[in-house]
């Protein structure tokens, strides 16, 4: 729901942007110029019916009027205000929100610049040490990654054109899960002349999967499970069957260059090659009949456990949803590899997670299931289910990648969760107060703190410590 502030700022926008004045969309709503002007100031409500007439005159989608976006550039600016770049400006968190829903384009502007910044400075840094070696290299200012996770959360996870084309697949082929690897070989081979070895590991060097478009031939790694076999192949499948969805995406004016562009087929790619190995109406009917238990979904599906994490996000198809999932990847160092939120819930973009997560206790205990109910400032309660992945590439020498990955909900869709089974949701006891990073998290009481709030100023007390350096202690 957009709140009338917000809604009023909107309206206010869109006129502007269509060239319109007051006056003229005043008389064409047949209501007066003062009252229009309460409405974007958000002194007045905007009724439905006068709202349905405003997207006639002004020709826009309702969608248009959705502060989805300008809630996400309110949380980015809130974040970027959060370095001590900005420290001695008093930024208030309305005023913020004020920028990003009545100014959307001087919003995502200022987080441009911001990217830009942060680029730069990030590039200064490393093309001193590079230089200082003997070597210079260029340096975008925008991570790809981020443009691509922007992409993906623009569409909430949700690809139907994908989806269509893994079950068009599913007919085609006559897919049985029994046979799935037998299947999609013999029909790259019968299709698209494309013929599938498994090789020697020390063959494959440090590569799982190689095409060779010249001599059509797919090559994977002995070392890859037969889930993982049968994923790479329905991702080849991908490839040479979804161009035409993959470069419509992929040409989204958002992606700014050719890795990002390149980076967006990769990532959708892999979502048409989850849709075949978990097939939509079939894998959800299990989410709903095992109460999203991943690891049984896992096994059923010979999906992955990240694999099985990341299809439950994707269940957003109109009418037949699944529990609307959070997901986030970390390393051991707190870097953020991976995340999608469907909510106005928010993951950090220039700074680490918070040390109270269910993701960092993780690593001590390896392959485990953790579960964790948290409560951010603002009040929103989530649900948490977290546990360790690896990623393995060959024998006794070759490296261990290990991930810590979190599946999270509100707390209303909790009880879908077989994992909240014996968990008493309404406990406060239970509730870990975490938040969103240092630097925008309010609570003074917190032992992990590793820099000051931007909303408070740094007090140093000689002789009295705290329950950490930042926070101060009652005197």
């Amino acid at each position: 729901m957009v709140d009338r502030p917000a809604l009023g700022a909107k309206v206010r926008t869109l006129r502007r942007r269509r060239g319109v004045s007051q006056a003229a969309l005043a008389d064409k709503l047949g209501v007066s110029a003062s009252y229009l002007n309460l409405i974007e100031h958000g002194k007045r409500p905007l009724p439905s019916p006068l709202l349905l007439k405003l997207a006639e005159v002004l020709e826009l989608d309702l969608k248009e009027l959705s502060s989805g976006g300008e809630a996400r550039s309110a949380a980015d600016l809130m974040e970027l205000f959060g370095d001590p770049l900005f420290d001695g400006h008093e930024l208030a968190a309305a005023e913020v929100r004020d920028l990003a829903h009545g100014s959307p384009g001087v919003a995502r502007a200022v987080v441009a610049l911001y990217h830009a910044y942060r680029g730069a400075k990030e590039a200064a840094t490393t093309l001193a040490a590079r230089i200082s070696e003997g070597g210079v290299s260029e340096l975008d200012s925008r991570l790809p990654t981020e443009e691509v996770s922007d992409l993906i959360q623009r569409h909430m996870n949700w690809f139907p054109e994908l989806e269509e084309g893994a079950e068009r697949l599913w007919r085609d082929a006559r897919l049985e899960a029994a046979n799935l690897q037998e299947a999609l070989s013999a029909w790259l081979l019968r299709e698209h002349g494309v013929q599938v070895r498994v090789e020697h590991a020390h063959d494959m060097g440090r590569a799982v999967r190689r095409f060779d478009r010249e001599r059509r031939v797919l090559t994977l790694s002995e070392v890859l499970r037969r889930g993982s076999r049968n994923f790479q192949l329905a991702y080849q499948i991908g490839l040479l069957t979804q161009g035409a969805a993959l470069d419509r995406h992929a040409a989204d004016p958002h992606l700014t260059s050719a890795e990002s562009r390149a980076l967006s087929r990769v990532a959708l790619a892999n979502y048409f090659a989850a849709a075949v190995l978990l097939p939509y109406g079939p894998f959800l009917e299990a989410a709903r009949e095992e109460r999203n238990d991943v690891e049984l979904l896992g096994h059923r599906f010979r999906a992955s456990f990240e694999q099985t994490c990341h299809r439950l996000t994707t269940l957003r198809r109109p009418g037949a949803e699944g529990v609307p999932f959070h997901m986030v990847r970390i390393d051991i160092a707190g870097n953020i590899s991976k995340h999608f939120s469907c909510s106005d819930l928010r993951f950090p973009r220039f700074g680490g997670m918070c040390a109270r997560g269910a993701l960092f206790g993780c690593f001590m205990t390896p392959g485990m299931i953790r579960t964790q109910l948290s409560e951010m400032p603002d009040g929103t309660r989530t649900f948490w289910v977290a546990r360790t992945v690896r990623r393995e590439s060959g024998g006794f020498h070759a490296p261990r990648t290990v991930h810590a990955l979190a599946l999270g909900c509100e707390l209303q869709d909790a009880k879908r969760l077989v994992y909240a089974d014996g968990v008493d949701l309404e406990s406060r006891e239970a509730l870990v107060q975490v938040g969103p990073t240092c630097r925008l998290c309010d609570r003074m009481d917190c032992e992990q703190r590793a820099f000051p709030p931007l909303q408070h100023r740094l007090q140093i007390h000689e002789d009295v410590r705290g329950v950490s350096f930042y926070a101060p202690v009652e005197e």
